[in-house]
């Protein structure tokens, strides 16, 4: 590790040239907006998926809310990288050192072809393994298994999109990135109504690696087109460690943090399927609608990474802080109130998956109890990212695992399993991990703690400047 940090700091040395005028300061809603619309068609496209496989049958369903499920898990991997490449990049440009952020996108490049096929191998090895491991039911395995395997070339690509498009955004092109988002998920949605009910699920798969491929041609072309970018065929596939040094200073805690989210994620996944294709296919269903209501904190958290990282390279503290109380103030607000007119209007928007009244009585339960989830959820999606964007990557990952493990996985087991409440026992557990992680990173951001660390970003990028 200590190899790595002295190489970053010698790239940093030798980056002579004259730095370019900072960015101005970006403005979070401007950023918040096509960031919201972007995941929100991404996740529409899930759930328009869902509700296609939901037709050929409810095993299908599930099956496709499982294997999708895995996918993401498996995706967390690209984390390592991805997690920090918005947060040097934005520092960087705060800073005036456009040309450490061109290095480390080029630097990008490379990592998420080795982290991106590293995963795409795993979906189509371990396919089987890993959906038995998730206690999938009877029914649902055969769907599952080869669609989960179908989906290893999309993923694939997925990784070179997701860091093309962090680029991107930490350079506030972020409308241009939404112009992209919509013209993959117009090509996949017309390629999955087309291929799904004649292939099935692997219909879906195909539609998605066809789309993702789509995507990384504009993405390339937007590269060269916008940011003057233009990168060598070395650098796809090139792990340049210098350049990588400060990205892994944050994607390693970054991805560790998800990959126990996950991991405890799917240990409830686990219970959910234990009690059956019914329960699991409720689960499913609900988990696509919290997708939507998440969505404005999530938008907003993304938002505020990029803001506070360029207002970090600036040395702007104290607007950094500011900033981020009002995004958590508004985001709690949101929250709520998106929250409670889901969970009013859930008896109508599950029928889009079902029509079978167990599942869907189950289901309107767990959108009531996502009310109170989704405030605790916001605290994590804003503060954890700031914190992130300020330098402190650390703490959330050092004080979040004990809760994923005891709260959410054993919470889970001990709720739904020991006690036998069933998917509410998972709620309940999703509610409680989410309001006590939230709640420390609040505190951690209000104590100031991420100072120091922010503050040693500032030196370091200083210091590069006057070199």
């Amino acid at each position: 590790m200590s190899a790595a940090v002295s190489g970053g700091a010698d790239f940093f040395r030798r980056l002579m040239s004259t730095p370019p005028k900072p960015l101005p300061t970006p403005r979070l809603f401007a950023l918040a907006w096509p960031l919201f619309l972007e995941l929100c068609l991404g996740i529409a496209i899930g759930v328009i998926g869902t509700m296609l496989a939901a037709r050929i049958s409810d095993p299908a369903g599930a099956a496709f809310a499982l294997a999708n499920q895995l996918a993401a898990t498996l995706f967390i991997l690209f984390r390592i990288i991805g997690a920090g490449i918005s947060v040097v990049i934005t520092q960087a440009l705060g800073g005036g050192r456009r040309a450490v952020a061109d290095a480390t996108a080029r630097a990008a490049l490379g990592a998420s072809t080795w982290l991106g096929g590293f995963t795409a191998l795993m979906a189509l090895l371990f396919a089987g393994p890993l959906l038995r491991l998730m206690n999938a039911p009877a029914e649902v395995l055969p769907l599952s298994q080869p669609f989960l395997m179908a989906l290893a070339p999309a993923m694939m690509l997925d990784a070179w999109n997701a860091s093309m498009a962090s680029v991107m955004r930490a350079h506030l092109r972020s409308r241009d990135t939404l112009m992209v988002l919509v013209a993959m998920q117009v090509a996949q949605l017309l390629l999955s109504v087309t291929l799904m009910p004649v292939l099935g699920l692997p219909g879906f798969a195909v539609a998605l690696a066809v789309s993702r491929a789509f995507g990384l041609g504009l993405h390339v072309w937007l590269w060269r087109a916008r940011l003057d970018l233009r990168p060598k065929a070395s650098d796809w596939w090139r792990l340049q460690r210098a350049e990588l040094a400060g990205v892994l200073h944050i994607g390693l805690p970054g991805a560790a943090e998800n990959i126990a989210y996950r991991l405890a994620y799917m240990v409830s996944v686990a219970i959910a399927g234990h009690l059956g294709a019914s329960a699991l296919a409720a689960h499913s269903y609900t988990s696509q609608l919290m997708y939507f209501v998440l969505l404005p904190g999530l938008a907003t958290g993304f938002a505020a990474e990029i803001v506070v990282g360029h207002l970090i390279g600036a040395g702007q503290l104290h607007e950094a802080h500011r900033l981020v109380r009002r995004a958590l103030a508004r985001g709690l607000l949101i929250s709520v109130v998106v929250a409670a007119g889901a969970a009013a209007a859930s008896p109508w928007l599950l029928q889009m998956f079902t029509h079978d009244e167990k599942i869907l009585a189950s289901a309107v339960v767990l959108m009531w109890i996502t009310v109170v989830l989704e405030p605790g959820r916001t605290f994590n999606l804003v503060v954890i990212n700031a914190l992130r964007a300020a330098g402190d990557a650390k703490y959330p990952v050092m004080v979040g695992a004990g809760s994923m493990l005891l709260v959410l996985a054993g919470g889970s087991w001990l709720l739904g399993e020991v006690l036998g409440l069933g998917l509410v026992g998972l709620w309940i557990a999703y509610a409680a991990d989410e309001w006590i992680r939230g709640l420390l990173m609040w505190r951690r951001w209000a104590r100031l703690g991420w100072v120091p660390q922010a503050r040693a970003v500032h030196r370091r990028l200083r210091a590069a400047r006057a070199h």
